[in-house]
């Protein structure tokens, strides 16, 4: 008798109101677990006498990544495509670091002919290279795009830039001793299947082969690592969490209307997002840690298949050619 008394559109209002209520309480619940899930890196180290080269450190989490490492008293190398942008940014972190130590060198990581000039050009100016972090990458979404090189754009700019890079900069890490290697993978490499009787796939779907890259990388990371047992070189990949960087620009509408509202409440700032690699760059518990994943400042299991020897010796063969390694250049 009770209930037939309340007219339907009371039960439907606090129906809603219930459902509504939940959905806040649910949504501030996850909020709350995802800053309470955030890796702090806690070292106080210093990087002074270091010399750090970071790609694509305009924007995003290579831009906070560079931020903190100059502050440490670090020589910064910004690697960067837009020279403008990182001159801009340059004056900016010398003014807030007083560290007068940063430099800018041009380098667009999905061009073969610009990593060769830049490796060059470091390999004759600098004397030691200390943390060589692969922090630049791209996430198209429809638009198919091959470089110069024949190489998908993506997998240019994620994976097959950072290879021929760490290659051609190898024997300048292991004069410096005690060097890292610091790859920014992704978890979700775990949406990807790496086919390698195609790892240049010019005819898929973009968005899919972001994923493709991060599977690579990490591949990529712990082959190297494999290989650069014996030396006093390191090798580490990372997740550093879903980040409001401007890499989510390039989606277009509609897509990138509900994705906007969850970035803004659930993901990383950059300087969050940048910890992981700021922990793995400076950290002394990392020495001599290499072939590792981590995420939030901590090591992280991988899936089986990503971890496969095989695999990565496989990868690594297949990828030479593609990025036209020449018998001159240096071995890993």
């Amino acid at each position: 008798m009770i209930l037939t008394s309340i007219p339907c559109t009371t039960l439907l209002y606090w129906t809603a109101a219930i459902v509504s209520s939940s959905a806040i309480l649910f949504l501030a619940s996850l909020r709350l677990y995802v800053f309470c899930t955030l890796g702090i890196c806690k070292s106080k180290n210093r990087m002074d006498g270091k010399t750090i080269i970071i790609t694509g450190c305009t924007s995003g989490i290579g831009k906070e990544t560079a931020r903190d490492l100059a502050k440490r008293g670090a020589r910064i190398i910004m690697a960067c495509r837009n020279t403008d942008t990182a001159n801009q940014f340059k004056d900016e972190i010398v003014k807030e670091s007083n560290n007068s130590n940063i430099v800018v060198r041009k380098l667009d990581v999905s061009s073969l002919q610009s990593i060769r000039k830049f490796s060059q050009q470091i390999n004759q100016e600098e004397s030691r290279l200390d943390v060589l972090i692969h922090n630049a990458g791209t996430a198209e979404t429809f638009k198919k795009k091959i470089t110069e090189d024949g190489l998908e754009q993506t997998m240019a700019t994620n994976y097959f830039g950072p290879f021929l890079l760490t290659h051609l900069l190898i024997d300048l890490l292991k004069r410096s001793k005690s060097s890292r290697i610091l790859v920014v993978a992704s978890e979700l490499y775990r949406l990807a299947c790496l086919n390698l009787d195609n790892i240049n796939p010019t005819s898929t779907l973009p968005a899919y082969l972001y994923y493709v890259s991060k599977y690579a990388n990490i591949v990529f990371t712990l082959e190297l690592a494999r290989r650069l047992e014996g030396t006093e070189v390191t090798a580490n990949c990372l997740h550093p969490g879903m980040i409001d960087s401007g890499i989510w620009r390039s989606v277009p509408a509609p897509l990138s209307w509900g994705l906007d509202l969850i970035v803004k409440a659930f993901f990383k700032t950059p300087e969050q997002g940048a910890q992981t690699t700021i922990h793995l760059a400076v950290s002394d518990e990392l020495k001599g840690v290499s072939g590792k994943y981590f995420m939030d400042c901590a090591e992280y299991k991988l899936s089986n298949a990503v971890k496969d020897p095989a695999k990565g010796k496989k990868l690594w063969e297949l990828s030479e050619p593609l990025v036209k390694l020449q018998s001159s250049d240096p071995k890993i």
